[in-house]
């Protein structure tokens, strides 16, 4: 393969990392608090409040509904007014983040949902502040879970930023829809498409080994 294409296809992968790296912190900056905001104001819970569960889960299943290639295009005012230009990678974050926000609250919410109800209460019985319910008793308690769920969040994000190469998103989906695509080079598609494999498999086996190795620490 000539020099040239290795160079291209190394940026691309340098370009795809950014890319989902920075949209997995972002939207766990925001996810994170929104998961436990649906678990803590459920019925029942430390902060029981129904109207606002009621709201966020609307929202949350309003925006999960959404096709992240119809996304995209949808949110190209937004990511013009924050980035000052639609195409590149960094332009891609935009919608990468907005997509990932809700898939990340629902993953949260599911991981905080694993903790056991008498462990809360016995909390709340020693005197403890919702507060310190949340970051001294459910957070630690599922920290595994939690890793497990970013790293299936990175590799959703994987295959969001190979969609987001049709609008000029940069990184190995792009490589794949200029080259492979439209200039039917079948050899860089191949190249693409087999990096984006072993990408998926390496972050899933490093979830899964830093999962059980915090899950031996907790016990």
């Amino acid at each position: 393969m000539p020099a040239e294409t290795w160079q291209l296809i190394y940026n691309g992968t340098l370009e795809t990392l950014y890319m989902t790296t920075v949209s997995l912190i972002l939207s766990y900056l925001v996810g994170l608090p929104l998961g436990i905001a649906l678990v803590t104001t459920e019925e029942g819970h430390i902060l029981e409040n129904r109207p606002v569960n009621q709201v966020l889960s609307a929202v949350v299943n309003a925006a999960r509904s959404v096709p992240f290639i119809i996304l995209m295009v949808a949110v190209i005012p937004i990511t013009r007014a924050i980035t000052g230009t639609t195409i590149g990678t960094t332009a891609a974050i935009v919608p990468l983040v907005i997509g990932a926000i809700p898939f990340v609250g629902r993953m949260v919410e599911t991981s905080l949902k694993e903790v056991d109800r008498g462990i809360v209460e016995a909390a709340l019985a020693m005197g403890a502040s919702p507060w310190q319910i949340i970051y001294k008793v459910l957070i630690p308690e599922v920290i595994p879970s939690l890793v497990l769920g970013a790293t299936i969040t990175f590799i959703t994000l994987i295959g969001y930023s190979a969609m987001a190469g049709f609008i000029g998103g940069g990184g190995l989906g792009d490589i794949a829809v200029r080259y492979g695509y439209y200039r039917y080079k079948t050899d860089i598609m191949i190249y693409t498409v087999f990096l984006l494999l072993v990408m998926v498999q390496l972050i899933q086996s490093l979830g899964n080994y830093a999962s059980r190795k915090l899950n031996k620490k907790v016990k």
